[in-house]
């Protein structure tokens, strides 16, 4: 198929990196090795930061103006097979997309997207109201997480689902070099104010409780809130710590493959693609039984999942690996082997051919 692929909180081309775009750029390339032909329909960038409406409609008019160019393009070069719609969400609906699929009667897909009640006040409502309208127009809305296939059921009981693990192109740790420093702590996030930051905080102080241990820890990730991050590890010392910054997305598989155990608590989580890039190194992951992250942390299996808010129950799962070599161990080997058997590349081309070949196309 001729797929129209479009990301509306951040084009697969953003020149920040991030989960999100990770993500975007891996189902293209999913569709690709699919067989089907993938063109990025739009690099229209509908994010609301705040519910403010005068931005509101400026960014309708852009979508109204970037829907009239794709008409008059598909007039005359021929419409795509399928419109493929990847993370509209109340902040970021797809306001090209459905119509363009109505009117040219092709068929409408998502991508997590997903639908939250406690957002529904003010403008909110409105943006959530549109995503709602997306779903129970689409073919099919393809779900990463249970809990994003929940909240849309709960709200457009009709709507089309199915299920798509998250995944990651594991080929890049296909070999695995010698192991790192087993003590060595890994984490890989952005510093941004929110649950990114409240993150940091609660990882900062799980570790000065173990303070007594050989531990040391490599960060990768920089951000606006920076000062903020590093002045919550102000108390721990300073040659624990490696601030590596940003780095390159080709460099993380080394980081990762220096380490023992990863560790990130993942408040606000829709599942973490860097929980799967860790395991496929080799690390077993110490995170919060929280948001989306048991969907690619198996508890007691590949890493630990400690109840949310618990300070106390993190550090004492990042002690267990650390004092436990056999287990992080047995650990280490389960948590690599599940990524790159159960959530690579190919194993999401293969699902999304099951979940494409449902859906007529003329």
């Amino acid at each position: 198929m001729r797929i129209a692929f479009y990301a509306p909180l951040k084009s697969p081309n953003h020149p920040v990196a991030s989960g999100d775009r990770q993500m975007a750029r891996m189902l293209v390339k999913a569709l690709e090795h699919g067989g089907h032909s993938v063109e990025l329909a739009s690099e229209l960038r509908f994010y609301l930061r705040e519910p403010e409406s005068k931005s509101f409609d400026a960014l309708k008019i852009e979508a109204r103006e970037e829907a009239a160019r794709l008409t008059k393009l598909w007039d005359r070069d021929g419409k795509p097979d399928l419109w493929f719609s990847y993370h509209p969400y109340y902040k970021a609906p797809d306001l090209i997309g459905p119509e363009l699929a109505s009117a040219f009667a092709i068929p409408y897909v998502t991508a997590e997207a997903s639908y939250s009640r406690r957002r529904n006040a003010g403008l909110w409502a409105d943006t959530q109201a549109l995503v709602a309208r997306a779903v129970e127009q689409a073919a099919l809305n393809i779900c990463f997480t249970q809990r994003d296939r929940q909240g849309l059921t709960d709200a457009i009981p009709d709507a089309a689902l199915g299920m798509l693990s998250p995944f990651i192109d594991t080929s890049v740790f296909r070999e695995m070099p010698a192991r790192g420093c087993p003590t060595r702590l890994v984490t890989v996030a952005m510093m941004r104010l929110g649950d990114k930051v409240e993150s940091y905080r609660m990882l900062a102080q799980a570790l000065g409780s173990i303070g007594h241990l050989p531990w040391t820890m490599s960060v990768v990730g920089d951000g606006p809130a920076r000062d903020e991050v590093k002045a919550q590890f102000a108390g721990l010392p300073a040659d624990r710590i490696e601030w590596l910054g940003a780095i390159e997305p080709a460099a993380v598989p080394n980081v990762l493959y220096s380490g023992g155990i990863y560790v990130w608590p993942g408040y606000g989580e829709a599942y973490g693609v860097a929980y799967l890039e860790a395991q496929a190194a080799g690390l077993p992951v110490v995170a919060q039984d929280i948001a989306g992250v048991p969907e690619v942390v198996r508890d007691g299996q590949t890493g630990f999942l400690t109840p949310p808010g618990d300070v106390a129950a993190f550090a004492s799962a990042i002690e267990r690996l650390l004092a436990r070599n056999d287990e992080r161990t047995i650990m280490a080997a389960e948590a690599r082997r599940f990524i790159l058997e159960e959530r690579s590349l190919g194993a999401a081309v293969a699902r999304l051919a099951e979940l494409l070949a449902k859906i007529p196309v003329s």
